[in-house]
């Protein structure tokens, strides 16, 4: 695509009109001939500070917020336009594949992962395309606009293809705020639920709510989908002027789940599925209702979730039989409580709980999590979670802080706290490890390390 057809409401010359821009960047280090980079300002740098890299890389053009001297082409666009500028580019550039496909749109602080991946499986598993875009599949929960648009590019199905295709984006609360999503159009926008989470970024709930709810207006979507069950659902399904699907846990009954899978009824059909859980159901409910609302009959539905696989990294039972070890992504006090309460319905012995705090992330939330830990487990270690820049000794004091004294444990290294919680464990009790999930790496100081939880478990039961 030419320069000029990018930015069709500005005058070029025409040599500067026909550049060919093969891609969109926003990361300097990528730059090479054909990049068209945009100098965004992060949370510390400031973009406009690599223009001088980004051209020295191979971009054929800048676009800045201030003009700067260079050897390249440069469109200055306002600080305020930037971004929508970058999204719109993005999207001519990748060709618009957000028009090839059915998106869909998953916010709220537990469960878009698990909504993602039940609404892929299940569009795949009815015969249509199904595909997920968010915590299992890219660094980032939600990309930057650039990598966002070439993933749906490479998504994308053939012409001739016919069969309906679906992509669900998990959109984090940063993503909405640092507007990455801006200029795709959602088919169906999603609501789990909202709870303490990420208020070193947005600073109150207000905000945080706030962020979320720009996704459930007709900018971004065509319908909602909601729970309603949680406050802060009933609160956006009440303000929202989309066509709205309310969803809520007493849409399915004579619930019965085990180590094994969950079954219940929903809307006059009988639903069997691997998922374990009563917080599962919940996203099981929301996932049918997406897909119901993108034209699947309630009946095809139900059907096809019995052959849905477990969610990596989401209650996944890693040992089943004396003791039983499950390894669960809940890294926030809502996810741990869900988690433990559980995990306790379907245990008949104790319950010990290893879990930790990520560094450099919402320290407010620490000592929430070392009360609901100690409340709902017989026994408790508190490990290290990605300490990254921060002591881990430190982090630690804070979960602990509102702890009486002997009602947890503290192991530092997080391989000896699962390999003591394991050791300590009888036939009939449940080890929880809770906070990685899916997670192959540990971040502690300036390294990433290769760790598991699952494999860890797998290796010391061997």
């Amino acid at each position: 695509m030419h320069l000029g057809d990018i930015f069709d409401d500005l005058d070029f010359t025409m040599a500067t009109a026909g550049i060919e821009i093969t891609a969109v960047e926003i990361d300097s280090r990528r730059c090479a001939p054909g990049v068209l980079f945009f100098a965004l300002d992060g949370q510390v740098a400031k973009g406009i500070d690599y223009v001088a890299d980004a051209v020295a890389n191979g971009a054929s053009a800048v676009v800045v917020p201030a003009m700067v001297s260079c050897s390249v082409p440069v469109i200055v666009i306002p600080p305020s336009r930037l971004r929508a500028a970058l999204a719109h580019a993005c999207a001519a550039v990748t060709g618009r594949p957000d028009r090839e496909v059915q998106l869909v749109g998953i916010t709220g602080t537990n469960g878009k992962t698990s909504v993602a991946t039940l609404v892929a499986s299940l569009c795949t598993a009815l015969g249509w395309h199904g595909d997920s875009i968010g915590t299992l599949t890219q660094e980032r929960t939600t990309p930057a606009a650039p990598e966002l648009w070439r993933t749906l590019r490479a998504l994308r199905t053939p012409i001739e293809d016919s069969a309906k295709h679906v992509v669900a984006l998990e959109v984090s609360s940063h993503a909405l705020d640092q507007d990455r999503v801006l200029g795709a159009h959602f088919a169906v926008a999603a609501f789990t639920n909202l709870t303490h989470d990420h208020l070193d970024y947005h600073e109150t709930m207000a905000q945080y709510f706030a962020a979320k709810a720009r996704l459930f207006t007709s900018e971004y979507a065509s319908r909602a989908v909601i729970w309603v069950d949680d406050p802060y659902g009933r609160r956006l399904a009440d303000a929202c002027t989309l066509p709205t699907v309310e969803v809520r846990r007493s849409d399915a009954s004579q619930v019965a789940s085990t180590l094994s899978g969950t079954s219940f009824l929903w809307r006059g059909w009988a639903v069997s599925s691997p998922l374990i859980g009563d917080y599962n159901v919940d996203n099981a409910l929301l996932a049918m209702a997406i897909v119901v609302a993108l034209g699947a009959s309630e009946e095809s539905v139900a059907n096809a979730l019995r052959s849905v696989a477990a969610v990596p990294g989401r209650f996944e039972v890693v040992h089943d039989d004396s003791p039983t070890v499950i390894v669960d992504y809940a890294h926030s006090p809502d996810g741990l409580e869900r988690v433990l309460h559980a995990v306790r319905a379907l245990s008949s012995g104790r319950v010990i709980t290893v879990f930790g705090c990520g560094g450099d992330r919402d320290r407010a939330k620490r000592p929430r999590m070392g009360e609901v830990a100690t409340s709902l487990s017989d026994y408790v270690i508190v490990t290290s979670d990605n300490p990254r820049s921060e002591d881990p000794e430190q982090i630690i004091d804070e979960v602990l802080s509102t702890v009486p004294a002997g009602a947890a444990q503290r192991i530092v290294d997080r391989a000896e706290a699962i390999a003591s919680a394991l050791s300590m464990a009888r036939d009939a009790d449940v080890v929880l490890i809770a906070g990685k999930g899916h997670e192959t790496t540990q971040s502690i100081g300036d390294q990433v390390l290769a760790f598991d939880d699952r494999l860890h478990v797998r290796e010391i039961l061997k």
